[in-house]
């Protein structure tokens, strides 16, 4: 065989072999995590969150989960928290009531995997008691609701249950996810909710917001 064609044919095998390699590699590269919407950028952040109201905080007097009506029906049979569940889940499988009886989740707090839906919580970014003092107490009930159920901002996200317990209604100048690699996300999605819902920040919090969001 002249060499040329030798030289052809090694081309060819080397080829097939490198389209192989990769075809391996995506068949066995993992799915895709799926995620609550996208915050805003870190510049649209800090643009944000000069523009919020800094006061002190407000009281808790007269504050009731009741008064944010949430879980509220999305589609179908299907309420926001299995909305979420199924949009924040990997291969998630739900039953006729839309409840999710089998998938895998990835709690972006903490780094831990589940494949038990009683093991999440759905976690509002911004605590709705947290709201209530910087402002939601002046809202109609009909807003609350709107905010409790939030699916178009980055307010809603599937998190380990007790870690989610852990952080309650504290703002980031209280708690931050143990993940340090998602605070930047996690302080531009804080600040796009309270840039929205046009809620108020204490001196404390926007401190710690921008701290963040400087090393973004």
């Amino acid at each position: 065989m002249p060499a040329s064609k030798v030289y052809a044919r090694r081309l060819a095998v080397l080829a097939t072999s490198a389209a192989l390699t990769v075809t391996g590699f995506l068949a066995t590269a993992p799915a895709a995590q799926a995620a609550m919407p996208t915050p805003v950028s870190a510049a649209t952040a800090r643009t944000y969150l000069a523009s919020l109201t800094v006061k002190a905080e407000g009281s808790s007097s007269g504050y009731s989960r009741d008064l944010f009506p949430h879980w509220i029906t999305q589609s179908g049979a299907c309420n926001t928290r299995e909305t979420v569940l199924k949009r924040d889940g990997v291969n998630v499988v739900t039953d006729s009531s839309c409840a999710s009886v089998s998938g895998s989740w990835y709690s972006t707090y903490d780094g831990a995997t589940w494949t038990a839906a009683s093991d999440l919580d759905i976690d509002h970014m911004v605590p709705l008691a947290e709201a209530w003092r910087s402002g939601a107490n002046a809202w109609t009930t009909a807003q609350r609701q709107s905010f409790a159920n939030d699916l178009t901002r980055p307010q809603l996200i599937a998190v380990t249950d007790n870690v989610n317990q852990s952080k309650g209604d504290q703002d980031p100048g209280e708690w931050l996810p143990s993940q340090t690699g998602y605070r930047c996300t996690y302080a531009r999605a804080w600040v796009h909710v309270k840039y929205h819902w046009n809620l108020s920040l204490d001196s404390a919090e926007k401190s710690a917001l921008q701290s963040i969001l400087n090393g973004c």
